[in-house]
């Protein structure tokens, strides 16, 4: 694959970080319940180095993954860092011994995660650190983040992080961090069933504000449409390089992370914007979430 590919490229807003589109999630690269070691260290290892390998230059991380168990492997397969790669790490979660996963928002507990960051990364300051807001399960809730945002801000003061993004967060949010910081990245579930975020993305795009969508697949329960089998099978693609295609497709704001602690699966998902998209197989995709929100009543 040539490096040229891989989604065309994105710069984050009022920054000099320019990436793919397409990127890579490194949540699955821990054990079961993204929590310990995983069974393969090397495989994990080699799936960072062949996507690093292969142009990707955005990889998405936090020190909770594991905890710290994916970052020490993201160090060990690929410092020191090559020239032009953006490591996008969050802050706001802990995950006690209990395996379970916990607020962490304090400005105490916020500084001590970059410190966590920056250590088992092995890096002096974090590209961009997202403020990931811990909501109804993995839904978004409303409520002031401005104490926290402001946290980040002071720390990026101390040149310990370059840029802030935020996930997780409502639109009233994101307005409620613009007023206090400039925003670069905004990380929410989304995806073909899964699009709440529709009015965001556009109004993000119209900013140059890049929006990177988590559980791009489904998350912890993947997409299952029989439209998207159809589509799939008709392009003589997969499925999931479907799902992925279409967010490419989506809006040019749109940046991807799909994980994966498989290289055949890797090799899949940096294939995705080979795939052409016809605005009538595009209308078809469109059906999955109105299909989508009637099976849920």
């Amino acid at each position: 694959m040539s490096k040229a590919t891989l989604g065309g490229r994105f710069t984050f807003a009022g920054t000099s970080l320019t990436v793919h589109r397409i990127g890579y999630g490194a949540m699955r690269l821990s054990g079961p319940g993204i929590y310990g070691p995983p069974k393969d260290p090397d495989v994990a290892v080699a799936v960072l180095r062949e996507a690093v390998e292969a142009g990707v230059d955005h990889i998405d991380t936090a020190d909770y993954y594991g905890p710290h168990i994916t970052n020490q492997i993201i160090r060990q397969a690929l410092h020191p860092y090559p020239a032009g790669l953006v490591i996008v790490s969050k802050l706001g979660g802990r995950r006690p011994p209990d395996k379970s996963w916990q607020p962490a928002i304090s400005p105490a507990e916020l500084e001590a995660g970059v410190h966590d960051n920056l250590r088992n990364l092995g890096l002096e300051a974090l590209d961009i650190v997202n403020y990931r807001v811990m909501g109804l399960g993995h839904g978004t809730a409303e409520g002031s983040i401005a104490e926290q945002v402001s946290a980040l801000t002071e720390l990026r003061r101390k040149g310990l992080i370059r840029h802030i993004g935020l996930s997780n967060v409502t639109p009233a949010q994101v307005t409620e961090a613009q007023a206090i910081t400039e925003i670069v990245c905004v990380q929410n579930n989304y995806n073909l069933a899964y699009r709440h975020d529709d009015a965001m993305i556009d109004d993000l795009a119209r900013q140059g504000i890049s929006y990177v969508p988590f559980f791009p697949l489904g998350g912890f329960t993947p997409l299952q449409s029989s439209t998207l089998s159809s589509v799939a099978k008709n392009l003589g693609a997969t499925p999931m390089q479907v799902a992925l295609a279409w967010l490419l497709h989506r809006s040019p704001n749109i940046l991807l992370i799909p994980g994966t602690s498989s290289l055949e699966h890797l090799r899949e998902n940096l294939a995705v914007d080979t795939l052409t998209l016809s605005p009538q197989t595009l209308a078809e995709l469109d059906v999955i979430a109105a299909e989508a929100v009637v099976s849920q009543h």
